[in-house]
Parts: structure tokens; sequence; C-alpha cells
């Protein structure tokens, strides 16, 4: 009877940690579903917490797992082996294993919480056709017809990279079965430098997934800086101090708890956005006529074009989320096929985005090509780009700030600070400090480099090209290098080299272009 009570125990705290764990996904950024669909910033960035939050719940689930009953009795361990954390999303158990069973109702009620094919497309497209793809006609200012086939190039790499991240997620069981052994990218890197270094590639990610997330923290309030600056010209406020006035409006993002208030903007704003696109286009067709063909040619700027590359990867920066994405599939088998057509889609929309635009304006193109639109036109487009800018930052700062608190204030006792939240989970004043300062550090850095180009193009080829070029590839040949077929292994070798080279370049050309711009505007 107490093994009897102890295991209905375990199955109540199992099922309470599960709806625990999706309402807390649903409020916090995790977006696993509705959420991440709604969100309509570049990166998917209510994806980029979520190594942390699938972690800490898969272990909150392993310890359930493991606990002993009243009567002192072993636990059913399923047939896995000491230390196996592997788990279920839905915490029913380890993942291959027998104990994930239950009625019809109960695993098709599991089924409907999961998503589509066709909204996962919806969720990556999001990640790769957003706002930063202003920015793509200026890198077509800087390398003609090679910046078109880069944007090609850059989505068939990135496609391929998304489904080898995906393919170190599983592991052949003893019947030759695939099995899904990890949850997240933090997992893989773990599982990468084990067992020397077990938490060092998580450690590599996470630092990041941080640079990655402040730094488009900091672009939103660069691109509004310069959007106001340009669209009241006429108006005494320079663009640093339009900067301050947006980050004025952001303050209040360092009192949020949660993100359930500001992800009720997000599709709104992804159809003003998606508006906005077609009536750029609109008007580079109207003027048809006049575009300056001869303008594109096969050169490059050998001096801004590396920083172009940077900015052509970071629009297609998704990897990081795609673990997350795939796991809560329905059909699983389907990502492949759903990776191809977003991002043939995206390569085709962007290609002629960026061309028809920089065919409008040539020479003239701008960092932000809303820039170019006549005075009018340019206003409206304009405040309809900052209120989207406004509404987005929440969610790369929520999701850094989740990150840098577990990491640094909660990884249980392993912190190296202490923790930031009362017992009773109010945040405390330090706490609070912590995250004024994150907005005002953006705030610095927007007025001391208002560049969006060069800060765009710097976190495309520090860990735009990590995360999508040089770790995946490094990760399918650490984690199957026995398995792959020669061209494979040619393919995973060329992306890390070519990757390794174009974010070198792009780093140090961006941050020649940095230095000159803060000593720039350090002496104005």
């Amino acid at each position: 009877m107490a093994h009897l009570i102890g295991h209905i125990s375990n199955k109540i705290t199992n099922a309470m940690n599960t709806a625990s764990n999706k309402s807390q996904a649903k409020v916090s950024g995790v977006f696993a579903r509705i959420g991440f669909q709604a969100a309509t910033d570049e990166e998917a960035l209510g994806f980029a917490e979520c190594d942390d939050l699938d972690y800490d719940y898969r272990q909150g689930m392993r310890m359930d797992g493991v606990q002993t009953d009243d009567t002192g009795g072993e636990p059913d361990r399923g047939g896995m082996v000491e230390g196996d954390s592997h788990y279920q999303r839905d915490g029913a158990g380890p993942r291959g294993s027998q104990a994930n069973t239950g009625t019809c109702e109960e695993l098709g009620a599991q089924d409907k919480q999961k998503i589509t094919a066709w909204e996962a497309g919806w969720n990556v497209t999001n990640a790769i056709q957003g706002m930063f793809v202003l920015g793509l006609p200026y890198a077509i200012l800087h390398g003609g017809y090679l910046g078109l086939f880069l944007i090609i190039f850059a989505a068939v790499v990135c496609c391929y990279t998304g489904k080898i991240l995906i393919a170190c997620l599983y592991e052949e069981n003893e019947v030759g079965e695939r099995v899904r052994v990890r949850d997240s990218y933090v997992d893989i890197a773990n599982a990468c430098c084990a067992p020397r270094f077990p938490a060092l590639g998580g450690h590599v990610v996470n630092v990041a997934q941080i640079i990655e997330l402040v730094m488009t923290c900091i672009l939103y309030v660069v691109v509004s800086g310069n959007l106001m600056y340009n669209s009241f010209p006429s108006l005494p406020i320079s663009q640093k101090a339009w900067s301050v006035i947006a980050t004025a409006a952001l303050v209040p993002c360092a009192f949020l708890k949660s993100l359930k208030s500001v992800s009720k903007f997000s599709l709104l704003c992804s159809l003003a956005h998606f508006v906005i696109n077609v009536l750029v286009l609109a008007y580079c067709l109207s003027r048809a006529h006049d575009w300056a063909w001869e303008k594109v040619k096969f050169y490059i700027d050998v001096k801004k074009f590396p920083i172009s590359i940077g900015i052509i990867v970071f629009s297609y920066t998704s990897q990081i989320f795609l673990p997350s994405l795939e796991g809560n599939m329905q059909k699983p088998s389907e990502f492949h096929c759903m990776m191809e057509w977003t991002h043939i889609a995206a390569c085709v929309l962007k290609g002629l985005f960026a061309l028809v635009a920089y065919l409008t304006w040539a020479d003239a193109t701008k960092e932000v090509i809303t820039d170019n639109l006549p005075g009018g036109i340019r206003a409206w487009v304009n405040i309809f780009l900052v209120a989207k800018a406004l509404l987005s930052y929440p969610l790369p700062f929520f999701a850094a700030v989740e990150v840098l608190e577990k990491s640094l204030f909660q990884d249980e006792g392993r912190a190296l600070f202490p923790n930031c939240y009362g017992s009773g989970g109010q945040l405390k004043s330090w706490g609070l400090g912590l995250r004024i300062a994150l907005v005002i550090f953006t705030l610095l850095m927007a007025i001391f480099v208002p560049h969006f180009a060069l800060l765009m193009g710097l976190t495309g080829s520090l860990t735009g090209a990590g995360l999508c070029f040089l770790l995946p590839s490094l990760f399918h040949l650490r984690l199957l290098w026995r398995k792959l077929l020669w061209h494979q292994v040619f393919f995973d070798v060329s992306i890390f080299v070519i990757g390794g080279v174009c974010s070198i370049s792009g780093f140090i050309h961006s941050i020649e272009g940095l230095i000159e711009a803060f000593k720039y505007n350090i002496h104005d």
C-alpha cells in the first residue's frame, strides 16, 4: 500500500510539474506553441532562454523519477543507466523507454499540445524574415551580385546546419532505432565536451546567447534613434537624443516578471511589418523605369563587404531555438521538409527585397532602407517600425535576464552571486538595479556606436556565424563522425572553414569600424 501511495504521489507531482512548466513556458517566453508563433522579433528570442528552462525542468523530473518510496524500495528506472537525465518534454519518463504509456485520450491530448509543420514553419519564418532584413540592401551596396549569391548561400548553409544540429539530438539504440536523447543546444554542446569538460560547451553556448541577445537589444535602440532622427530632421533633436527618449520608454522592461502582456502585441507587429515591406516594394516597383541595373556589378568593397557578410548571416540566425521547436512538433519527421521550404521562401523574398531596393536607390542606399523613402511616407513607415522595435525589445531583454539570472544567480548553489530573488519570489532591490543597469548599458552602446550596419555585422560575424555555421558542423563531426558519409564530412569541414574565415574577417573589419566610430563620437 505504501508503495502504491508513493507511486500515485509521484504521478501527481509529475503532472503538477508538467502543468507548471507548460504555464511558465507560455508566460515567460518559451513560446513552444502559441506564444512563439505570435513572436515577431527576428531571432525568435523567446526561445533563447529555453535551453535553461528545459534543463531545469528535465532535472526536476529526473529528481522526481529517482526518489525512493516510503518503504525504502528502489525506484523503477525503466532500464536507464545511472546519471541518465534525458527525459521527454511532458515529463512522463525517459525517451525510448516503455514507461511513457497511457490511454489514447491522454496521448491524443499530449499530441494536441504540439505544433504542426506549418506552425513550425511560421515560427522559423518569423525568426529569419523580420525587421533586420531592412539592412540587406546595404549589403548589396558593398557586394553587388556577390552579395546576392551570399544571400542564397547563407540560406542553403543555415538550412543544412539546422538539419545536422537536430541530428545531433538523436542516437541509435540497441535495435537501430533513432532515439532523441538530448533536448537543447546546450545539451549537444555539453555532450561534445564530455567527459573531460562536461559543462564547457554549455557555457560557450550560453555566452553566445547572451551576446546575441544583448546586441539585439542594442540594435533595437539604435534603429529607433536612427528612424526617428531621419523621420523628423527639422526637429532640433539629435539621433542620440532620440535614443535616450526611446530608452526612457524601455525602462519599465526592468520590472517585467513575464512577457504575457507584451506578447499580445506580437502578432499585430508582425502584420504591421509585413505591410511595411509591401509598401517599400510597391514604391520601388513604381520607380522600375529608373532602376540602375548598371550599378549592380561583380565587385566587392574589400573593407566593408566582410561586414555585409555578417549582416546577411545575422538575418538567418534561428539555430538556437530549433531543438525546442523540433521537440514540440507533432511529426518531427517533417522537420527537414519544413526547413527547406521556409529557407527557400526566405532566400527568394530577401533576395528580391534587397535587389529591388538597391536598384531603386543605387549608391544612395542607406543602412536602414526606409531612410531612403520620401519624407511623408518615410515618417509614417518609420513610426510603425519604431513601435515594432520598442515592442520587440522586451523579448531579447527578458531572455538575456533569464539566462544571466539562471547562470550567475540561481545555479543550485553553484552560482557566482547570491540569488536576486527573495524567499517569496520577489525581486530584490539590487536585482532590479542590475536589470536597470542592463537597459542603461544598451543605451550607452547605442549612443557611442549609433551604426546599425556595423553592430549588425559584428553580431552576425561573432555569434551568428558561430551558432549557425561553426558549432553545428563541429558538433556533427564530433558526435556522429563514425556514421557520416564522405560527402557529409566534406560539407561539414567546408562549412566550418568557410564560416571561420568569414567570421574572423567580418569580426576584424567590424571592430575596426566600431573603433573608428567610437573615436569619432568621443571627439564629436
